[in-house]
């Protein structure tokens, strides 16, 4: 079907599940995608079964027209967004993928291009929490686990996804999800804040590296966002949400489909000539 772009979205991580989903796109045209259905299927509701960031841009990017695959650990849930997004009139299939796992990985973007022929796009929004509090009050092991899914999943899923593009359809975009804790010193999420500064500096080496072969690269960075991995936080944390959004101008927190749009964006020609760039996304918190 080539004049459909596909999207897959992957994601895996350890306990909560809110983030761990990654995106890859296929087709000739870059998003906007090119409709399959009537232009009023935009206001269709994007509520229902599936979690966080990644649900929220897989139904966003498959009303845009993209034919989407997601992976994640969370299978129940993958396919209950898939089935949502079929009955929509969408086309969507998903896969069990773990970001801690290279061969999970590698076989979740193979699928994307066995199943819809090519890959054009990525949105990488896997990630895994940590228990807040101090650096010297972190586990080895949880710092081991933040970063095996936070940053060198998301190593592993770009140098899969440049892969499959170069293979395929030769130039396309891939957008990180970074987080806005990246972008200063976090005392409360230390190692978090620094896989996800980690993944910036990967990011920006991408761009510069493969932007010579049309292939862009850039991040999102959310701020304060209505996810379960937010709630968990806050559940070990009691304050914080309320402590993230006295420090946001706009004064509320995101919903996840505001950041999905952000990454859409980004995915898009509407951003033909924007690579490198870590976008916060966070109601103004580091204005």
């Amino acid at each position: 079907m080539p004049g459909r772009p596909r999207w897959a979205g992957a994601g895996s991580g350890r306990g909560h599940d809110d983030e761990h989903d990654t995106g890859h796109g296929t087709g000739h045209d870059r998003l906007p995608f090119r409709r399959r259905g009537p232009a009023g299927r935009q206001g269709r509701p994007r509520h229902g079964a599936g979690r966080g960031i990644g649900a929220a841009a897989a139904r966003l990017f498959a009303r845009e027209g993209a034919e989407v695959l997601l992976a994640a650990r969370t299978e129940a849930q993958l396919a209950a967004v898939a089935e949502e997004i079929r009955e929509a009139g969408g086309t969507a299939d998903h896969v069990v993928c773990d970001l801690a796992d290279a061969t999970s990985i590698r076989a979740a973007v193979d699928r994307t291009v066995e199943r819809y022929g090519r890959l054009d796009v990525a949105f990488n929004n896997g990630a895994t929490i940590q228990p807040p509090g101090p650096m010297d009050a972190l586990a080895e092991a949880d710092f081991d686990d933040v970063y095996a899914v936070n940053l060198r999943g998301v190593w592993l899923a770009m140098v899969a996804e440049v892969g499959a593009i170069r293979a395929t359809a030769r130039t396309g975009a891939i957008v990180n999800c970074s987080s806005v804790g990246s972008l200063a010193g976090n005392p409360e999420l230390p190692a978090y804040g620094a896989m996800k500064r980690a993944v910036n500096s990967l990011t920006e080496s991408a761009a510069v590296t493969y932007g010579p072969e049309g292939i862009r690269v850039n991040a999102v960075a959310p701020g304060h966002t209505l996810t379960e991995m937010i709630r968990a936080w806050n559940e070990q944390s009691p304050g914080l949400s309320e402590r993230l959004v006295a420090r946001t101008p706009l004064r509320r927190a995101a919903d996840p489909p505001e950041i999905a749009q952000a990454a859409l964006w980004l995915l898009s020609d509407r951003s033909s000539y924007v690579t490198g760039a870590v976008l916060p996304v966070d109601g103004g918190t580091r204005a």
